[in-house]
């Protein structure tokens, strides 16, 4: 297994409003980024369905210079319904990425929660501050 120190939390950058299942983001992925699979190890939609990515053992593609030593998580949404950055984490979603994280980082006791904002300026996303969240 890899070793662990990041948990990443991401939003798909989908608007409110709109649906982007599993599926539809790994399509994207795969179709639009070159990638040979989703970039996240966990997608959780707007129930709060806590999809299964990219298996643990492998590196995800998330984070630039992360993805080694990560998992990334990304819930549906984060845009407003104008497209601009929002937390718009369901009540559902809220309750899957705590559980979530909670059982990641009991396997990886390690590991720090953060957002992709923490890991890299330029980004909004996850549209909330996981630091503080998830401490």
């Amino acid at each position: 297994m890899r070793t662990i120190t990041l948990l990443v939390i991401h939003c798909s950058a989908t608007p409110e409003g709109r649906s982007l299942d599993l599926e539809a983001c790994r399509k994207d992925h795969i179709r639009h980024r070159g990638f040979r699979d989703i970039g996240y190890h966990f997608y959780i939609t707007r129930d709060g369905h806590i999809h299964a990515g990219r298996p643990l053992e492998q590196a995800g593609a998330h984070c630039k210079h992360h993805n080694r030593h990560s998992i990334g998580i990304c819930y549906e949404g984060g845009l407003d319904a104008q497209g601009r950055p929002k937390d718009t984490r369901t009540p559902p979603q809220k309750r899957a990425l705590k559980q979530l994280i909670s059982r990641l980082k009991r396997k990886f006791p390690q590991a720090l929660a953060v957002g992709h904002r923490d890991l890299d300026p330029m980004k909004e996303c996850p549209c909330f501050d996981a630091v503080r969240e998830y401490l």
